[in-house]
């Protein structure tokens, strides 16, 4: 049961949170489907070449679940990482022991302690309602604190609509670097990430879980997901653009959460670790999609640093 809940968890990171990347159990990387014809392949996601003191790097908008349909990724994204010295990624997604430290740390109440002392009796209620529709019984999550538990449920929902996670861009790109004999580095890691979700207070994280069940409730949550997927699917740049304003907009807590800290304070140190990356060299940069949106993404910040970025599709 453990393991199945941190699959759900790390799932839902994905696609509840659209950005996160986080490492689970060791899952079988995609493998290039060879039988497709390369003519056949359509565009997928977003991909920019950037340019800076003669080193020409990609950035790739990848999502962190996936259908064996959308391998082998389109021509351009192969080539460009055949070109590069290294594979860089958010984080490495073969590595659970980070992931474990991380949730621990970051995600479980102290020995003696459970959510059902830090919710209110109002949202204990709403939650036991939740969890007795996928059948999980609350004593096998009552150690976790409530974004956690949030994202549990929603990667149920993620589940059930027939995403994998072993079937994720990261796992694909992976693949291929390592077959490539390429380095990987990474822009952050599990604990920064978790903690990101840790910092919230109890009131947030409660109105956090109650927004997300509101969500699943309604249809929202797997709209939103799949309508994300889709959009990369297709490279539709216009519909990518509207869900990120979607997703970042209102007074809620998941909104705000979104905005101010899974974007607004990420981008900025994701554009400044990836500067130091290429002042060293250049890489093949596969991050989180919304990272990518809009004039505080990550190819505006270095535009204003004096890189040159060319937007390939």
């Amino acid at each position: 049961m453990f393991r199945k809940l941190v699959f759900l968890t790390a799932l839902s990171f994905s696609l509840s949170a659209h950005t996160m990347d986080m490492s689970i159990p060791p899952a079988h990387a995609a493998a290039p489907a060879d039988a497709i014809q390369v003519n056949d392949v359509p565009r997928r996601g977003t991909l920019y070449r950037v340019h800076h003191e003669g080193k020409t790097s990609y950035l790739f908008g990848t999502i962190h679940v996936g259908k064996q349909d959308f391998f082998p990724l389109e021509p351009e994204v192969t080539a460009a990482l055949a070109k590069s010295s290294s594979l860089v990624l958010e984080l490495d997604v073969r590595a659970s022991a980070p992931y474990y430290r991380a949730l621990e740390r970051h995600g479980q109440y102290p020995a003696g302690q459970t959510i059902r002392q830090h919710l209110s009796p109002a949202a204990l209620a709403k939650l036991q309602v939740a969890l007795d529709k996928v059948k999980l019984p609350l004593s096998s999550v009552e150690h976790y604190r409530p974004w956690v538990v949030a994202n549990i449920l929603v990667g149920q929902e993620i589940e059930k609509s027939g995403f994998n996670r072993g079937l994720g861009v990261e796992g694909y790109l992976l693949n291929n670097a390592t077959q490539q004999k390429k380095p990987l580095q990474e822009l952050e890691t599990a604990d920064y990430q978790l903690g990101l979700f840790g910092s919230l207070s109890d009131a947030q994280q409660e109105a956090y879980l109650l927004e997300n069940i509101a969500d699943i409730d309604s249809g929202a949550a797997l709209r939103k997901s799949a309508g994300l997927v889709e959009a990369w699917g297709a490279a539709d740049a216009s519909r990518i653009s509207a869900l990120t304003h979607e997703l970042t907009t209102g007074d809620s807590v998941s909104a705000r959460f979104m905005d101010r800290t899974l974007l607004g304070k990420r981008n900025p140190e994701m554009a400044a670790n990836i500067e130091a990356i290429m002042r060293k060299g250049d890489a093949f940069i596969g991050i989180g999609l919304l990272h990518l949106v809009g004039d505080k993404g990550v190819p505006a910040l270095l535009r204003q640093h004096g890189y040159q970025v060319e937007k390939v599709y």
